[in-house]
């Protein structure tokens, strides 16, 4: 049978080899932790501790500022330091709640659940908000705002996005290969909110033992399905594993809900699965460290509000002080200005370059050799969008569908002239959307 796949999409060296049979290590925090009030898609949440509190791990430390929200949990237990700005690990700052850690790990009583048979579709939609679970993917929107829907009965997929198409990523590859039961869990809490759905779990072809595992764990439950989804960048995008696994289009002004779908990443059920059965929110992932500048390169259980400079200890630190670092994939992520920032619930990986290699580019004109147009998986024209862009037309750009782009850097990465044509669409996107909500 055919691979199940998008067209478009490019073939980068997947480089997981660094770390794909390195199996996840927990990591326990020396320093302090500093949680974020935005971590997630929607309004900050509002710190409920002040200086001077003692926490425990899975105490909540700020509720949810609004529907659109998650709460933020302690993941360890120790003295509130300070409730001020800190950066992110996209550069930015914002407000966030420190805590002394004090090494004692002490842990609040979880609230007894029913099980999963017994609970009321409101029931488990309350325990993922109360959680304080976002989509661990990157994108970081409250899962109970994406798990309700306005007409739930018009769903007919719950997709467990398992492509993990980002070069060198291997987490969710960890955690099918370790935690699958959980992995399985999650889906089932999800298709109890949704009676006329199917699960589908979209895994990459590059991960047959992945497949094999959940094509086992699976195959008494004519609810779920696993399907092989051909190894090709950005396989694991939305709209490309909604399109793949489905058949299904949709574009930028659509839901996945609009499709009848709904697409879930493998942590993201996973914490569902802890959260529903046995009442813990969301206070840690797993995390990919790797890159040639890494001595170790591995996968790590961290908590979250530890430092990336304790995550990059954890790994045995550099060989050699790196040109760049990248927090989440080469060709998605960003480039990372201080290790001091803290993991947080969207956080998939942190890489180590000795060389950056983009930076030696010298980029030169088009040569309109039409590559761009073959890779781009949204059917878009990236060079003619990027000349929009650069000449500030923001009507040409609109008009030319460049709101489409999902950033996904296919183009820059196939561009022979070595243009930074996502660079470029995905500031004039910015300016457009901004401009946008203004009227």
């Amino acid at each position: 049978m055919a691979l199940l796949t998008f067209k478009g999409g490019v073939h980068p060296d997947d480089s997981k080899r660094f770390s794909k049979d390195k199996a996840i290590v927990e990591v326990k925090p020396e320093g302090d932790l500093i949680y974020p009030v935005s971590q997630h898609i929607g309004a900050p949440a509002i710190p409920i501790v002040e200086v001077g509190d003692h926490v425990l791990k899975g105490q909540k430390i700020a509720e949810a500022g609004g529907f659109v929200s998650a709460p933020v949990y302690a993941s360890v237990s120790g003295l509130v330091k300070a409730v001020e700005p800190h950066f992110t690990p996209a550069g930015a700052k914002v407000n966030s709640i420190v805590v002394e850690n004090d090494g004692k790990y002490e842990e609040v009583v979880y609230p007894k659940v029913k099980p999963l048979e017994e609970m009321t579709k409101e029931e488990i939609l309350n325990i993922i908000g109360e959680a304080g679970i976002v989509g661990m993917g990157g994108a970081g929107f409250p899962a109970k705002v994406k798990l309700s829907p306005k007409e739930p009965e018009k769903i007919e997929y719950v997709i467990a996005n398992c492509a993990e198409c980002e070069p060198y990523i291997t987490a969710d590859y960890r955690c099918m290969l370790e935690n699958p039961e959980e992995l399985v869990g999650g889906m089932l809490a999800v298709l109890k909110l949704f009676d006329n759905a199917k699960g589908i779990f979209g895994v990459e072809d590059n991960k047959p033992d992945c497949i094999a595992k959940l094509k086992e764990l699976t195959k008494d439950n004519p609810r779920m399905e696993v399907l092989a989804l051909k190894t090709k960048y950005p396989q694991g995008g939305e709209r490309q594993l909604i399109y793949a696994a489905t058949g299904r289009a949709i574009h930028s002004s659509m839901l996945p809900a609009d499709a009848g779908c709904v697409v879930d990443n493998v942590e993201t059920l996973i914490t569902i699965n802890r959260a529903v059965t046995e009442g813990k929110p969301s206070m840690e992932r797993i995390v990919t460290v790797s890159g040639d500048a890494v001595c170790e390169p591995g996968n790590f259980r961290v908590p979250f509000g530890i430092s990336h400079r304790e995550l990059i200890k954890a790994a045995g630190g550099f060989k050699c002080e790196p040109e760049k670092i990248i927090s989440g994939g080469p060709m998605m992520g960003f480039s990372m200005f201080t290790l001091d920032a803290p993991v947080t619930k969207t956080s998939s990986s942190v890489l180590g370059f000795t060389k950056d290699e983009v930076a030696r580019f010298e980029p030169t004109a088009c040569i309109n050799c039409g590559r761009c147009v073959d890779a781009c998986p949204s059917r878009l024209i990236p060079s003619r969008l990027a000349d929009y862009a650069e000449h500030h037309n923001e009507e040409a750009f609109v008009k030319q569908e460049g709101l489409e782009c999902m950033e996904c850097g296919s183009c820059s990465f196939v561009c022979p002239a070595k243009r930074p044509l996502k660079q470029a669409i995905g500031s004039m996107r910015k300016t457009a959307l901004a401009n946008r909500r203004k009227k």
